[in-house]
């Protein structure tokens, strides 16, 4: 029998009382799993921690002596049991180290996707499908009318322009695929990354994932129309608003964070509404449950022929 409480929020949050432990809590706490190392899933404090090497590396480079207490790492397809629940890391495509978490505990399986995507990326292991009961997923794009488009297409556009460019990104997990799509599609074009970046490429290089070629930004180079590319974070980003000389661009998925109407980048390290659609199809589960997003496009797609579940 499927347990409709098996994962619940509270305050600390998303909370699995059968193993009694935490998945990408939002506060520190006493046993966590961690699908990924983004912010907004892996935070300082923990006491006990499960997640991959590249997981790991990333909270230690962030948060130094609070990433953790006790690191547990696990490899992928590696089972390991919390207070008897069964839990086993599958690849989940999103970034270097991400994994999906698949449970099983009295004959049911819970696969909760973490942040993931279907969409070829040569710096992180590639999602891999696997069966479930209940599929707990994230539903960020979960709207039919967010389809990504390719991203080869999309950063094959900076060979059009001709000025230098000033390309705003996340700096753990998509600059990092940008630096790699440029030197494959853009290859003309002299990367340079910003000083908070570059120890980030430092561990997918560790990891053996090659980017290609970058190299740290030297305000003097972007005085001269070189074909240079500067990837920068968000906050720097926003801070050279009235930057002259460069298109400012921005990668991301998200419509509102695209700065130039006319030259778009829409490069999503998430899955869209057909991914989301494609998974369920894979995992073939009983129910649907989902966060991170709003899911009432997902309930009102299956109607009465899927039970889909709202958790936030």
């Amino acid at each position: 029998m499927i347990l409709d409480d098996f994962v619940q929020f509270d305050a600390h949050g998303l909370y699995c009382k059968y193993g009694n432990f935490y998945i990408d809590p939002v506060h520190p706490v006493d046993k966590a799993v961690i699908s990924h190392a983004h912010a907004d899933h892996a935070v300082a404090g923990n006491r006990e921690v499960w997640c991959t090497a590249g997981t790991q590396a990333f909270m230690q480079l962030r948060y130094a002596k609070n990433a953790g207490r006790i690191f547990n790492i696990v490899t992928y397809r590696q089972p390991f049991n919390i207070g008897g629940v069964d839990i086993t890391f599958i690849s989940a495509g999103h970034m270097l180290g991400s994994a999906q978490i698949l449970m099983a505990y009295k004959g049911k399986t819970y696969l909760y996707t973490g942040d993931f995507k279907l969409q070829p990326d040569a710096t992180c292991d590639p999602l891999e499908w696997v069966k479930a009961d209940v599929l707990i997923t994230e539903s960020t794009f979960a709207n039919p009318a967010t389809q990504h488009p390719d991203p080869v297409a999309e950063i094959s556009k900076l060979n059009d322009i001709k000025i230098n460019i000033l390309l705003g990104a996340y700096g753990l997990g998509k600059s990092q695929r940008l630096i790699r799509l440029i030197n494959d599609h853009a290859p003309q074009k002299t990367v340079l990354v910003h000083h908070r970046i570059m120890p980030l490429n430092s561990v997918y290089e560790k990891a053996g994932f090659s980017l290609g070629k970058h190299q740290l930004y030297n305000r003097k180079l972007m005085k001269n129309q070189e074909d240079y590319v500067y990837i920068v974070p968000p906050f720097t980003f926003d801070s050279y608003i009235r930057a002259k000389d460069v298109k400012r661009l921005f990668a991301s998925g998200w419509k509102n964070l695209q700065v130039n109407s006319q030259d778009t980048l829409y490069i999503s390290d998430h899955a869209d509404w057909n991914d989301i659609l494609e998974m369920i199809n894979q995992v073939r589960p009983q129910q649907v449950w989902t966060l991170h997003g709003d899911g009432k496009h997902l309930r009102e797609h299956f109607n009465d022929t899927l039970f889909v579940k709202l958790l936030n």
